[in-house]
């Protein structure tokens, strides 16, 4: 077969594949903060969550499970509070600097 007739197949990108320790997880984090996007904070923490896995951040956030899947799909306008929770049960603790 020549090289112009084998199929490459790609995996969609997943963040949550490569958080695989605190280290990756305070990386990530950080970016995304310096981003100031609300959406992509969302997605970062549902990232850090699959990464973690959904059912146990859930039970240690204090939220069901589709509860938390509804707090951090796109578009999701989730209480700061909740946000506080999730990040909690992440074991990711935000902090303010001088701008």
């Amino acid at each position: 077969m020549s090289p112009s007739k084998i199929k490459t197949k790609l995996l969609p990108f997943d963040a949550a594949r490569y958080l695989t320790d605190d280290e990756a997880i305070a990386e990530y984090m950080t970016a995304v903060l310096d981003i100031e996007d609300t959406d992509l904070l969302l997605l970062a923490l549902s990232d850090i969550a699959r990464a973690k896995g959904m059912a146990q951040v859930a039970k240690d956030a204090g939220l069901g499970r589709e509860s938390l899947y509804k707090a951090l799909a796109p578009g999701a306008k989730p209480r700061f509070d909740t946000v506080l929770k999730v990040a909690r049960a992440l074991g990711v603790k935000f902090s303010a600097h001088p701008a």
